[in-house]
C-alpha cells in the first residue's frame, strides 16, 4: 500500500527487489504513489496457482475479498 492509500497487486518470485525498484521509482504506473510499505504477501510453491490467484484479486469479488480480509 502506498502513502497516498493505494494498492498495489502483483506477482513475483523475488519480492524485495520488487518492493525496492517500486520505491526506486522505476515503474512509471507506481512512481507516483511514493513510497510503497508491504501490508500483505501470500507464498505460492505452485506458479499456476499464483497467477490465477493475482487475476482473482484484480477482480470485482477479489478487491471486496482483499478488502475485507487484507487491508
Amino acid at each position: 500500500m502506498s502513502s497516498s492509500g493505494q494498492r498495489y497487486v502483483g506477482l513475483t518470485a523475488d519480492l524485495r527487489r520488487r518492493l525496492h525498484k517500486r520505491n526506486a521509482g522505476k515503474s512509471s504506473h507506481t512512481s507516483k504513489y511514493l513510497p510503497w510499505q508491504l501490508v500483505t504477501y501470500i507464498a505460492f510453491a505452485d506458479q499456476v496457482k499464483a497467477e490465477a490467484f493475482e487475476r482473482y484479486l484484480k477482480s470485482g469479488s477479489g478487491h471486496a475479498f482483499a478488502a475485507k480480509r487484507f487491508w
